[in-house]
C-alpha cells in the first residue's frame, strides 16, 4: 500500500468555515484508484461547508483574499473570495 494526495478546493460565501459553498474543484492523485472513493458531482457540493468536511478528516488552510474594490469597479467580477484549500492522504494499491 502507497499513500495518495487528494485536494479539495471550496470557495465559500464569506469567511466563516460553517458558510455554505459557492464553487469547488477536486484533484486526486490517487488516479480514483483509493480504497476510500470520494465522490463528487458537478450537481452538488461534496459537503455542506468546510467545518463538515475537516470532520471527515480532511485537513484545510484558508485563503481568503480581502482586497477592496477600487472606486468604479464595485459590480465587476474577478476572483473567488474565501478560497480553503483542503487536503487529505488516501492509501492506494500500487
Amino acid at each position: 500500500m502507497a499513500q495518495r494526495q487528494q485536494i479539495l478546493i471550496l470557495y465559500l460565501t464569506d469567511s466563516d468555515l460553517k458558510s455554505s459553498i459557492a464553487a469547488w474543484s477536486f484533484f486526486d492523485g490517487a488516479g480514483g484508484k483509493a480504497a476510500d472513493k470520494f465522490a463528487i458531482t458537478e450537481d452538488a457540493p461534496p459537503y455542506r461547508n468546510v467545518l463538515e468536511a475537516m470532520k471527515a478528516g480532511w485537513r484545510v488552510i484558508q485563503i481568503a483574499e480581502m482586497r477592496p474594490a477600487y472606486p468604479g469597479q464595485e459590480y465587476h467580477n474577478t476572483l473567488l473570495k474565501y478560497e480553503n484549500v483542503l487536503e487529505r492522504m488516501v492509501e492506494v494499491d500500487v
